[in-house]
């Protein structure tokens, strides 16, 4: 049995039978039990919508199936997954990244340096994880970050990402230098050496990347860090710069390049090499991906 309480929400029935299609392609099991529109079951989850409206989700798997799918694609709002940020009052520097997960674009890595006469400015405009927000908002609010606080941003065009990567061979470390790099910057211009890091990798990974530059950091770091202020300021700016990044791309070579790694990446990168070549191809995206093979693969049978 879970030990999670069970989560309640209330769900707009016009989308019941979007979320019975999608529950089924996922492969739940669907019964109709009594004053209920349906119930959804699979190993380790049940959701159950009622007629009123009221939707309720249980099982020890329902944190990922939440956070994953029923926050972003029904509901797209995200109080359970992620929620109110935290407000640590001590003066320190955030990092987090975006685009490590995204075939076409760049690798951007951004930190941000919060004083204390900040917190409660950056808390008014509106600022957390940018996962939550639409890219119009993240550049509203970028905008309004760079001009509150000090921050860097380290963004890596793939191009030179995949001649980096060539030398690391591995992209938590790739990661790790960018993030030492960002944290280096941010501390010649604050003189701050309290930094908290959305972790990414096992700690030793940045801890070693930052004594190779000789720097004294009272780091810390965890997952989901980005309810901490300064890190979600961060991750806006580092999203910022990788979707501007990509949008730059993508009219470059006048074909649309979508986030993420999925099967409309799949038909984009097969739309350039066509238009394009493979040379082209290469570089604009993330060539350690296997989405560059599957494109190679497939194109022209």
């Amino acid at each position: 049995m879970s030990s999670l309480p069970p989560f309640v929400t209330t769900l707009d029935l016009k989308l019941a039978e979007k979320l019975l299609k999608d529950l089924q392609q996922q492969g739940f099991s669907i019964t109709i039990p009594a004053y209920t529109r349906f119930s959804a079951s699979k190993k380790g989850l049940t959701c159950t919508l009622y007629t009123s409206g009221k939707l309720v989700v249980q099982g020890k798997e329902q944190a990922h199936f939440i956070e994953f799918y029923l926050e972003p694609e029904i509901l797209e709002s995200f109080g359970f997954s992620h929620p109110t940020t935290k407000i640590d009052l001590t003066p320190h520097i955030g990092i987090d990244e975006s685009g490590k997960g995204d075939f076409f674009g760049p690798l951007c890595i951004a930190g941000v340096y919060i004083q204390a006469n900040q917190f409660s400015k950056l808390q008014a405009l509106g600022v957390k994880d940018s996962k939550t927000l639409s890219d119009k908002t993240i550049r509203q609010l970028a905008s309004q970050i760079k001009n509150l606080c000090l921050y860097h941003i380290v963004k890596i065009n793939p191009a030179k990402y995949n001649e980096i990567y060539q030398d690391f061979k591995n992209l938590n470390h790739l990661l790790a230098w960018g993030h030492a790099t960002t944290i280096e910057q941010l501390i010649l211009q604050s003189g701050c050496q309290t930094v908290i890091v959305d972790q990414f990798a096992d700690e030793k990974v940045v801890l070693l990347a930052l004594k190779r530059k000789k720097l004294d950091v009272n780091l810390t770091q965890r997952h989901r860090a980005e309810d901490d202020l300064a890190v979600a300021a961060a991750s806006i700016l580092a999203r910022q710069a990788f979707i501007d990044g990509l949008e730059q791309l993508s009219k470059e070579i006048q074909i649309p390049l979508p986030k993420g790694s999925s099967s409309a990446t799949q038909k984009a990168g097969k739309e350039v090499l066509r238009k394009w070549g493979e040379e082209r191809l290469r570089s604009i995206c993330k060539q350690h991906f296997k989405t560059l093979d599957a494109i190679l693969g497939k194109v022209g049978k």
